[in-house]
Formats: C-alpha cells, sequence, structure tokens
C-alpha cells in the first residue's frame, strides 16, 4: 500500500518498519485476537452441537484450535518477511500467484460476508429480546457503533477491542459462577449427544477461530515489536479457546441438549434469571461488536489490498469502502436467504479449506523469496510436512461432507 512505499534506511536493510500512528499494544494485539474470535461463533456452537453434544465439540475445539494457531503462525511469519504490510490477498498474490490471491480474497469475503450478515440477524433479535425492539430496528442501532469505529482505523478498532473484550471476560466469569452455584445446573447434560453429529460441528468451530484474517493487519501494528506478533496470537488463542469452552459448557448444564436457542445466551440468561438475562445479552452484543470490528477492519483493508485504491486512510475513499462492506450484511439479514447458524457453517467451509491451504504455500514462499528480515520464525516441528498434509486433509473432507449433508446423503448437525 501507498502508505509504505517510502523509502527508508531500514528498509534498504530489509527490516520492517512501523506504520506512524498505527502501534498497538500488547494487550490490544490480544484483544484483537480475541474480540475477533468471540463473535457469532461463541454464540451459536452451543446449538450447532445440539445433537453432537458437549464432548464432541470440546474435542473440535481443541484440534481446531491447536491447526488455526499454526496457521496463523504461519501468515505471522510470512508478513514478517515482507517489506509491505500486506493482506492476505496481496501476501497470496506476492507468494502463491493470481490465483491463489483471487481465491484468499474470495474466501475473505464469503467469511466477513457471513459473518457479519450472522451479526445483523443475531444483534436484531437480542435487541428485540431485551427491549422489544422490532429486529430491523435493533439491527440498525447495532450498526451504528460497528460501521462508526470500523471507519475510524485500525487503533481504534484496537482500543475498542482492549476494552470490551476485558469486560466479556469478567460478564463470562460471572455468569459461568452463576451457572454451577444454580440448583438446576447438570453435569449429567454433559454426557449427553451422538458422536455420529460430530462432524458438522466442525465448521462451525472453524468459524469462531477465524482471527487468521486480522494478523497482518495486526502486523501493520507490531511492526515497531514484531517478536510480539506471534506470542500475542498464542495467548489470544488460548483465551479464546477458554470462552469457547465454557459459554457452550455452561448453557448445555443449564438447559440440557433439547433446549438451546440459535443465539444461546437468550436461553441462557432466561434460566439464570433477569440479570443474568440482561447480562448474557450484554455479553453477546458486545461480542458481535468486536468480532464485528476484527472481520469487517480485514475485509476493508483486503478491499483496498486487492484493487490497489492506496492508502486506506483517505476518508472519502475510505467511507465508500466502508459503504461496500457494511451494507450487503445488512440487506442479506433481512433477505429471508439465510439463517443465522447456517450463514456461519457455510462461511467456515469454504473459508476453512482455503485457508488451510494458503498459509502453508505462503510461509513456503516467504521463506524462499522474502524481502525482509524476520524478528521471528516458526519452529521447525510447525512447519513439519505430516503436519501440513493432516490439516490440508481434515479441512478437505470437512468440505466433502459439508456438501454431502446439503444434499441429505449424511446426517445434518441440526
Amino acid at each position: 500500500m501507498s502508505e509504505n512505499s517510502t523509502f527508508s534506511p531500514a528498509i534498504a536493510r530489509g527490516e520492517r518498519t512501523a506504520v506512524p500512528g498505527k502501534s498497538l499494544s500488547f494487550v490490544e494485539g490480544v484483544s484483537m485476537i480475541v474480540g475477533t474470535n468471540i463473535g457469532a461463533g461463541v454464540l451459536s456452537i452451543a446449538y450447532a452441537s445440539s445433537k453432537a453434544g458437549f464432548w464432541p465439540l470440546l474435542f473440535w475445539l481443541v484440534l481446531v484450535g491447536s491447526l488455526t494457531t499454526v496457521t496463523m503462525l504461519y501468515v505471522a511469519e510470512s508478513t514478517l518477511r515482507t517489506r509491505q504490510h500486506l493482506q492476505l490477498s496481496g501476501l497470496s498474490l506476492r507468494y502463491v500467484g493470481r490465483f491463489g490471491a483471487l481465491m484468499m480474497f474470495l474466501s475473505v469475503c464469503v467469511n466477513s460476508v457471513g459473518a457479519l450478515t450472522a451479526y445483523m440477524t443475531g444483534s436484531g433479535k437480542l435487541l428485540h429480546s431485551l427491549f422489544g425492539l422490532s429486529p430491523a430496528l435493533g439491527s440498525v442501532l447495532f450498526f451504528i457503533p460497528a460501521a462508526g469505529v470500523l471507519y475510524m482505523g485500525l487503533k481504534a478498532i484496537g482500543r475498542g477491542e482492549k476494552f470490551i473484550s476485558i469486560g466479556m471476560v469478567v460478564m463470562i466469569a460471572v455468569l459461568v459462577i452463576a451457572t454451577l452455584l444454580k440448583e438446576t445446573t447438570s453435569v449429567g447434560y454433559l454426557l449427553e449427544g451422538n458422536w455420529l453429529y460430530m462432524v458438522p460441528v466442525f465448521n462451525v468451530v472453524v468459524f469462531c477461530f477465524s482471527a487468521q484474517y486480522i494478523v497482518p493487519e495486526m502486523a501493520r501494528g507490531f511492526a515497531d515489536k514484531p517478536e510480539k506478533l506471534p506470542k500475542a496470537i498464542i495467548v489470544g488463542m488460548v483465551v479464546t479457546f477458554s470462552l469457547l469452552a465454557l459459554v457452550p459448557m455452561s448453557v448445555i448444564m443449564l438447559n440440557g441438549l433439547d433446549d438451546i436457542s440459535e443465539v444461546a445466551t437468550i436461553s441462557w440468561g432466561k434460566a439464570l434469571g433477569e440479570w443474568a438475562f440482561f447480562s448474557a445479552n450484554l455479553f453477546a452484543l458486545c461480542a458481535m461488536l468486536t468480532s464485528y470490528w476484527g472481520l469487517g477492519g480485514s475485509f476493508l483493508t483486503n478491499i483496498f489490498d486487492r484493487f490497489r485504491l492506496g492508502s486506506d486512510e483517505l476518508p472519502l475513499k475510505r467511507f465508500l469502502v466502508l459503504l461496500v462492506v457494511a451494507i450487503p450484511p445488512f440487506v442479506l439479514a433481512y433477505s429471508g436467504l439465510v439463517s443465522f447458524v447456517n450463514a456461519l457453517y457455510f462461511a467456515g467451509v469454504f473459508s476453512g479449506v482455503i485457508l488451510s491451504i494458503m498459509p502453508i504455500l505462503m510461509i513456503k514462499g516467504a521463506r524462499r523469496s522474502g524481502d525482509a528480515t524476520p524478528g521471528w520464525t516458526c519452529p521447525a516441528f510447525m512447519t513439519h510436512p505430516l503436519i501440513q498434509i493432516f490439516i490440508v486433509l481434515l479441512y478437505l473432507c470437512s468440505a466433502v461432507y459439508a456438501v454431502a449433508s446439503a444434499l441429505g446423503y449424511l446426517p445434518a448437525g441440526w
């Protein structure tokens, strides 16, 4: 992008330089990971696992979380080996080629539109449950701060993610403790379910770990301290896993598998009482908001990157691209074409396959022809061919299952 094209001695030495005014603190970086991941997915995985049960869900959370962290670190090293601050589609163009760049951009588009559509739908339902507003009006009220901070840029997103993510962790801790103290809570509900339905849960879990898209944007914020980028990714993913496990565990222990709403915090809050109903749904709104900022910001900068629009800080140009990012999901949310969970499911299917393959090709290309000296590299075991083959096969098999279940040949998940 144009803001990075200025010649400097650091660039001449093959080093990355900070983007003025874009520096992130470590906590802001961790919060961007947590905030992006903890969005609509955490609200939907309890419902998505209502046939499979909690233990198949936990199995996928551990496996997918670990593999996603590996691919995120691939992307991190690729960005650190590149002087320019490119987004995923730009990195793919440089290290994989035009077709790879197109596939990556389509992945960003599908995942982001699916997510933002789900946030529009979910926010409307939540504000309707809380205040009796019409779902459409609720979505409009959600849209204003969501798009407003997105327009303000990376630093505003980082700060917003930090404060709201800390608040979300506190709210979840209070709600989980209240759940454990509730007399009707039953650990036995965690043993219910059928492993036969475990595969469809995989694709929604993939969607829950969707912060790969923001790694290049984080790299801009950590350009002056690149060694902190992988640490922020790992810490952010550990916190993400903890929240993704605790929320459905609490909802299932409280309600069982037969009484879970699509947006899980609605049934969670109702079971605990009025105070918890408001707290749980306030958490849900915060989760959607932070994830909207993360994925929406990534989508916006990828559009600038893909179409070579120059600096994403020019007000009018940023506003026009923001309209492209924000308006279609709102329209889709009230078109009746997609449900809340299905929007996440099929977004996870497509983006999961692309994000299993492209980071592997990216890191190989960056190690061959990168033009910057990285401040950090992946440990050797992470790039072992067997791990990479396993990642690709797992995501490809899941995509095949998703198509077969959509056609009615295999069991659907809910």
